[in-house]
């Protein structure tokens, strides 16, 4: 069965039911999902893997040709590097103030800031695979001025 390469609806003539465009002989190989892109992957797909790794995903995706042109996935790749880092920076710096005031009573603040990064991670993917976008507080704007 053919696809719509517009909307992605089945069509069994030579224009889809659904919105009219007309079928040609260029369509999507039989089997492919619909609304699928030409790279295989949709934009929440990519936006909440972009999150996946943080730093590692989040630079792919802003090399992989195709998806480093769409603003939403940028946008979600640079926020997930911000995140990244400053999980990584605000951890240090908790351990080493810590670790030089002799605090070793309040180490577990920093456990607890490293769940908190861990719930707010898991809320990142789920949000960007709904579609969401989810601009976080400092990092936010910053990556939306990189998108």
């Amino acid at each position: 069965m053919a696809f719509c390469a517009s909307c992605g609806a089945p069509v069994e003539g030579k224009f889809c039911a659904k919105c009219g465009a007309p079928m040609d002989a260029a369509g999507p190989p039989p089997g492919a999902a619909p609304g699928v892109a030409a790279a295989g992957m949709t934009d929440n797909a990519a936006s909440a893997l972009c999150y996946v790794l943080g730093l590692i995903t989040g630079i792919l995706f802003l090399v992989l040709a195709p998806y480093n042109q769409n603003k939403t996935i940028r946008f979600h790749a640079f926020q997930s590097i911000f995140l990244s880092i400053a999980w990584i920076v605000i951890s240090m710096v908790i351990n080493i103030v810590f670790s030089a005031l002799h605090m070793w009573s309040l180490m577990f603040l920093s456990t607890l800031i490293g769940l908190a990064f861990f719930i707010l991670w898991i809320y990142m993917i789920i949000a960007a695979y709904q579609g969401k976008k989810v601009v976080l507080p400092v990092i936010g704007p910053i990556a939306q001025q990189q998108a």
